[in-house]
């Protein structure tokens, strides 16, 4: 408490006193014992009082002890059963936990990781990714600012991220790598990756890359084989040694027939190879008759037309053409689909073009619209034609109907220009996107749908899209989930597919090593989100005829089921609704292939790199006797004396508050008894 506080409260003291004796003894005249009681009531209150109005504040130091963490890391994934350590992983995690000293020393948490990380359940080693890179950002912002060392038990070998001996230099934690696995090397050959489109179109070719290595000394000779049934498509001969230890091939081959076309690419082992499961990888190819050209036309130059571009081509089947007003008249019968961006009085041609054709549009409206013109050739909406500009942020509309729809974070995103003022519709339409001012949600659609007399359109009230994607994959690491929200957006507008009551949303084929996920919307008799409906899926393999019903689970505005368990293989199911009859039945094809199988090895020299960097040791898991000993003698990891201090203003004490209420009642009350009140 500072001086001059306590100078203020003797003061106050001071006088309180002289206010309670001038009160009952120099204006009182007599000295009595009830005066000296009203006096003492009287300072009391006037001692209370003035303490409150000063307000002065106390300082409460608390001490308390600080355990360090010790997070313990585990690799879930396939390869660990592969490579035969699921047992000495059981039983290394069972001994942290029953080891009294590390209790009593850490705060133990175990975690478990494949491609997610999760708090540890049980282990079962089934994931099918390894994704030690998102561990580690994760760890970083969990066990911030802490002393958490990491013990990271897995082989080092990851299937899916970045660098992981990067992303734990910024762990800022010491990380001691228990490593399943050896330093053995044997011989071995693998297809190390293989490229190759997912759509081909008829009667072309598709081209093919292959990346085959080899790890060994002799020198050896192999034979590369593609087959697609029984039928051999290509091969080619091969030969390696030590300096010549890996070949890329690529060559094309013929898509014949429409629909989904499987092969398997295969280096022929050589004699005693112990990995044979990396020596084929199954792949698949789409072929289908026809490709979706879409024209973007514009009149200006602006980044958005690059990320439609972009983002409409990340799907094989479309192909995009940025052309101005003339030039898409002179060859509109090539375009299936039009995105009319910012149009103004020379489009005036074009929109005649399309109404009497009745194309599908996207109409995409900004800062540099006209507005009058807008409104003048089109009847389905009227825009408010002011000067003045606004920034919209998107706001996902969950009951949107039209089409299945995912959740991009949409509130993340930054906001879109465009022209202040809203847009009055003439005839019904769905918003997907609502428009956010700040804080303030709106009913005005940002992105909208609509369909007239059979021909659909879309209207985005906003200009800067580039900036979504970019945001997207800031927060995915990934431009797909945009890209793939753009691509329904684009497939809605290229079809003339009625509307059902229950849509089905899946691929044609899935890789082995990805997640198998269906996705589908119900809707009732008035086209409106059921999500009261109970939805099965019944699946059937077309080679073991077994047949498995799952239920689909809502989530947002669609049901899903995890598909992912399910064995490679060919597959028809059916959408069923429980309480109605209305069902959708489709087909898919699981490709084998298992990643996490593709190993012989730990990563030893990766695992190695990252104790080193982190200023740590490392241990192999068949020699991890001194572990323990290590993390309960190193003195980084010492317990940590901290204190707070806590700063409390005397109002804040409310006893204080009823003792002034109960003196200057007493006072009161005491003397309305003697008779001089």
């Amino acid at each position: 408490m500072q001086t001059e506080t306590i100078l203020y409260i003797i003061l106050s003291g001071i006088i309180a006193l002289l206010l309670a004796l001038f009160q009952y003894k120099v204006k009182a005249k007599k000295t009595s014992k009830n005066n000296m009681l009203y006096a003492f009531l009287r300072f009391i209150s006037v001692f209370l009082l003035l303490l409150l109005l000063i307000n002065p504040k106390f300082e409460k130091v608390n001490y308390y002890t600080e355990k360090p963490n010790l997070v313990v890391a585990i690799d879930n994934s396939a390869s660990v059963v592969h490579l035969n350590k699921e047992d000495n992983v059981q039983q290394l995690v069972a001994s942290i936990k029953s080891n009294t000293a590390l209790s009593e020393k850490f705060n133990l948490d175990f975690f478990s990781f494949g491609n997610h990380i999760e708090p540890l359940d049980s282990l079962g080693f089934v994931e099918k990714q390894t994704n030690i890179d998102k561990a580690f950002k994760e760890f970083s912002q969990i066990y911030k600012n802490t002393t958490s060392p990491i013990l990271l038990i897995t082989d080092g070998n990851q299937t899916y991220g970045n660098d992981y001996v990067f992303s734990a230099e910024k762990v800022k934690q010491p990380i001691l790598p228990v490593i399943l696995g050896d330093t053995i090397t044997y011989t071995d050959l693998k297809i190390q990756q293989l490229n190759v489109n997912k759509y081909a179109f008829l009667k072309n070719k598709f081209p093919v890359e292959v990346i085959i290595s080899f790890n060994g000394h002799n020198n050896i000779d192999s034979k590369f084989v593609v087959t697609s049934g029984k039928s051999t498509v290509y091969s080619q001969n091969l030969s390696f040694n030590k300096t010549s230890n890996s070949k890329i091939l690529n060559f094309t081959l013929p898509a014949n027939r429409v629909g989904v076309q499987l092969y398997k690419a295969q280096i022929l082992p050589i004699e005693n190879e112990k990995n044979t499961i990396n020596n084929y990888k199954n792949f698949a190819v789409e072929v289908i008759d026809q490709k979706t050209n879409v024209a973007i036309i514009s009149d200006i130059m602006h980044p958005d037309l690059g990320t439609f571009k972009k983002s409409i081509e990340s799907n094989e089947q479309r192909e995009v053409s940025i052309v101005s007003p003339n030039d898409y008249l002179s060859q509109k019968n090539d375009y299936q689909l039009v995105i009319l961006y910012q149009p103004n009085n020379n489009f005036k041609l074009v929109f005649e073009s399309l109404k009497q054709n009745s194309a599908n549009t996207f109409l995409v409206l900004g800062t540099k619209t006209d507005y009058t013109f807008i409104n003048a050739i089109q009847s389905d909406f009227k825009q408010d034609v002011v000067k003045q500009t606004e920034e919209y942020q998107p706001d996902l509309n969950t009951n949107y109907n039209t089409f299945i729809i995912d959740d991009l974070d949409f509130q993340s995103f930054p906001p879109l220009q465009s022209s202040f003022g809203n847009a009055t519709f003439s005839i019904p339409m769905e918003t997907m996107l609502n428009k956010k001012v700040g804080s303030l949600e709106t009913q005005e659609p940002l992105l909208a749908t609509f369909e007239t007399n059979s021909r659909r359109e879309a209207v985005l009230f906003g200009e800067n899209i580039w900036k979504w994607r970019a945001q997207s994959y800031l927060n995915n690491n990934t431009f797909n989930r945009f890209d793939n929200f753009m691509g329904k957006i684009i497939q809605y507008l290229a079809s003339n597919k009625r509307k059902n009551r229950l849509n089905v949303d899946f691929e044609s084929f899935y890789q082995g090593n990805s997640n198998v996920i269906v996705k589908a919307q119900f809707f009732n008799k008035n086209y409106e989100f059921d999500a009261k409906e109970a939805l099965n899926i019944f699946i059937k393999n077309k080679t073991s005829q077994t047949t498995n019903t799952f239920p689909l689970i809502l989530k947002g505005n669609n049901y899903q089921v995890d598909l992912s368990n399910l064995p490679a293989g060919d597959y028809s199911f059916t959408v069923k609704a429980t309480n109605e009859n209305i069902s959708k039945s489709g087909t898919f094809q699981i490709l084998e292939y298992n990643i996490e199988q593709q190993f012989l090895n730990a990563n030893v020299v990766k695992l190695q790199q990252v104790a080193k960097n982190t200023k740590a040791n490392s241990y192999f898991i068949a020699n991890t006797n001194t572990l323990i000993t290590d993390l309960l003698n190193d003195e980084r990891f010492a317990t940590i004396q901290k204190s707070s201090k806590n700063v409390v203003p005397l109002i804040d004490f409310k006893y204080l508050l009823v003792l002034l209420i109960l003196s200057l009642a007493l006072e009161w009350f005491l003397r309305k008894y003697n008779g001089l009140i």
